[in-house]
């Protein structure tokens, strides 16, 4: 299972200065983007494996700048709570992977894969 998501707002990244409505705002557009991509594409209908799962993320910048994975990680918080919203599983079950591509992507993106976990 394969999903493309738009870069994450820099108003989601746990160092940015921004208002708590701003914040708010981007996090719902987040986590609502994300839930109907992952609708859209059908993975609500993938039978899942019982337990945890494996949330790959591999980060695509949108320039050269270095980033650290961890902030990319928390800026994600809100897609990954939309993923599992349109799955109707509780993200608890989610161990997150995340990588920093070395290619870059006009305007960024978000690669994500679903898989499931050893018992």
């Amino acid at each position: 299972m394969i999903l493309e998501l738009p870069w994450p707002d820099r108003k989601l990244h746990p160092n940015a200065r921004t208002h708590w409505r701003a914040k708010a705002q981007a996090t719902r557009l987040a986590r609502g983007d994300a839930y109907i991509l992952a609708r859209a594409s059908g993975w609500h209908t993938f039978p899942l494996p019982e337990g945890r799962l494996h949330l790959w993320l591999d980060f695509y910048p949108p320039d050269r700048r270095r980033r650290d994975d961890d902030g990319l990680l928390a800026s994600m918080k809100a897609a990954r709570d939309g993923i599992a919203d349109a799955l109707k599983i509780d993200d608890a079950r989610f161990v997150s992977h995340p990588c920093v591509m070395d290619d870059v992507v006009s305007g960024g993106k978000v690669v994500v894969r679903i898989t499931g976990a050893p018992a």
